[in-house]
């Protein structure tokens, strides 16, 4: 399973691509049909955070799944995976905005000056939007590979600070957010070790997709 047929691999993205919808299906359908509990907004919150965050690990986990497997192919997984990772934080940010504050910015400012884990959310979204909208293929052409792998990095500092804003934000009970600092140091640590070893020939051309290795 080294290498897959293009029908293959987009059948294969495009069952991911529903099923990343899943989460977002559930709670657009309790919110229809009044079931998100008694508190809609900390549900709302709560869901579209842990969904962001999963997938960026999931996003991170691409690289050194490939590595460890040989399946070429999960490198096409990866841009779907994160898109969907920034469709879910942005879906937090809303909330936060809409539902729980009503666009009333100077509280907004006063909760992110006030609380640690606004801030260090609010950079990790910040650092997200760049990584969104710089993963076309047109935009990789655009960039060239180095500078499109050099602010790629930043999908690192952005999963950490999102781990950080889970920390600060229970408080108490940190067995969740531990978690996924260890998944996070265990895909920090496989990068770094990632030996230099040359891409079979099929990935050694110079195109967006050799880039996005």
């Amino acid at each position: 399973m080294k290498h897959l047929s293009t029908k293959i691999t987009n059948k294969i993205k495009y069952f991911l691509f529903i099923a990343c919808l899943i989460p977002f299906a559930n709670l657009l359908l309790a919110y229809l049909t009044n079931s998100l509990g008694p508190d809609p907004v900390a549900n709302i919150t709560h869901t579209t955070g842990i969904w962001a965050l999963n997938l960026l690990i999931a996003s991170l986990a691409i690289s050194p799944a490939r590595k460890l497997t040989h399946w070429n192919w999960l490198i096409r997984l990866r841009r779907t995976i994160a898109l969907y990772a920034f469709f879910y934080a942005s879906l937090h940010i809303l909330n936060y905005l809409i539902f729980d504050q009503f666009f009333d910015w100077p509280e907004i400012n006063k909760d992110i000056t006030r609380y640690p884990y606004m801030m260090a959310g609010l950079f990790s979204f910040v650092l997200m939007i760049p990584l969104a909208f710089t993963s076309t293929t047109d935009m990789m052409k655009l960039m060239g590979g180095r500078n499109w792998q050099m602010l790629h990095r930043l999908a690192y500092p952005v999963v950490a600070a999102a781990v950080v804003h889970y920390f600060w934000l229970v408080k108490q009970d940190i067995t969740k957010p531990s978690i996924y600092a260890i998944l996070l140091l265990s895909l920090f640590f496989a990068r770094l070790t990632k030996t230099r070893q040359p891409l079979p020939n099929t990935l050694q051309i110079k195109s967006p997709k050799a880039i996005e290795s």
